[in-house]
Order: C-alpha cells, then sequence, then structure tokens
C-alpha cells in the first residue's frame, strides 16, 4: 500500500478560508468510489493553532500505480483545478510505502 500526504497553506488573500476548505474536503473526500486503486482519503481542516498549515490529506492506495492513475485521474484533475489550485499558495507532499 502507498499513503500519499499533502499538506496546504491557503493563499492569505482569501476571506472566507471556511468555505474553502469545506470546498477541498468535499471535493476530495468524494473520490472515494470514483478513482480505481484509492481505499481510503480523509481531509483535515481543522488543525490546532499551533499549526503552519491549513489543510491535510491522508490517503491510502493499493499500490504506486493506482497513485499515478489517480494523479492523471479526470475527476481528480477537476477536483484538483476548481476546489484546491486557486487557493492555494503552497503544497507539500509525502508519498510512502506502508
Amino acid at each position: 500500500m502507498i499513503k500519499h500526504m499533502i499538506l496546504w497553506k491557503l493563499k492569505d488573500e482569501l476571506t472566507d478560508k471556511t468555505a474553502v476548505k469545506a470546498g477541498i474536503k468535499a471535493g476530495l473526500e468524494g473520490l472515494k468510489g470514483v478513482v480505481p486503486g484509492l481505499m481510503e482519503i480523509c481531509v483535515r481542516t481543522e488543525g490546532l493553532a499551533s499549526s503552519n498549515a491549513d489543510v491535510m490529506l491522508d490517503s491510502t492506495f493499493e499500490s504506486e500505480a493506482a497513485l499515478k492513475a489517480y494523479a492523471v485521474h479526470p475527476a481528480h484533475v477537476a477536483v484538483a483545478d476548481e476546489k484546491v489550485r486557486p487557493f492555494t499558495q503552497t503544497r507539500l507532499c509525502l508519498d510512502f510505502e506502508v
């Protein structure tokens, strides 16, 4: 199995970060059952004040090939283009085998 973890920092100029976070969460978690090989997906949006990221994605894939297919899957690309990329300024990723 492969873990795919992402941390995002939202753009400072956003006026309604709560709505943006909700859109990211709904969009990404809605991919479960849509993208083959995606086993689990959870988006965290309510970090403690000590956090320096705004949103975290924690996802699990059957294999590295499934993760690569997810990256280009049309449903994922649509969520990324509409709900994530326009609102984020920083992205950190860590993929690892479990």
